[in-house]
């Protein structure tokens, strides 16, 4: 299961409606803050989150909580981060150690191009849709 998280209402439908196309099942979070909490009741395979949410820094918390996860011994989740910021991951996750959180697997930048965001998305959930 994947879990997407971002504010933007149109494009969590268009990415959650994209996947379940694709033969994903989906559970989405409106908020950073509800992203978190879906880390854990979810248990979700794969999350592709915003950066900037609620505030500037929330992707930041949401990838201290999937680094939460991994020390507690749930296992790695792997992580897409996506922006409408076009910047590289070395400058939003320059001392990522340091703050707690982990680097995303991939960064993507808005408006996604949508078969590399597919690719991605089916290499990282490792398993073909249904």
């Amino acid at each position: 299961m994947i879990l997407v998280i971002d504010d933007d209402r149109d494009f969590l439908a268009s990415v959650e409606a994209l996947l379940k196309s694709e033969g994903y099942d989906v559970v989405t979070a409106a908020s950073g803050r509800e992203g978190r909490a879906r880390i854990e009741t979810a248990e979700p395979e794969l999350i592709i989150s915003d950066v900037m949410m609620e505030t500037a820094t929330e992707g930041y918390a949401v990838s201290g909580a999937v680094k939460m996860h991994e020390m507690l011994g749930d296992g790695r989740i792997p992580l897409i981060m996506v922006s409408s910021i076009e910047s590289s991951p070395d400058d939003l996750f320059p001392r990522s150690e340091e703050l707690g959180v982990i680097r995303p697997d991939y960064y993507l930048t808005k408006p996604l191009d949508i078969p590399r965001f597919l690719e991605i998305v089916k290499k990282i959930a490792h398993r073909v849709p249904a």
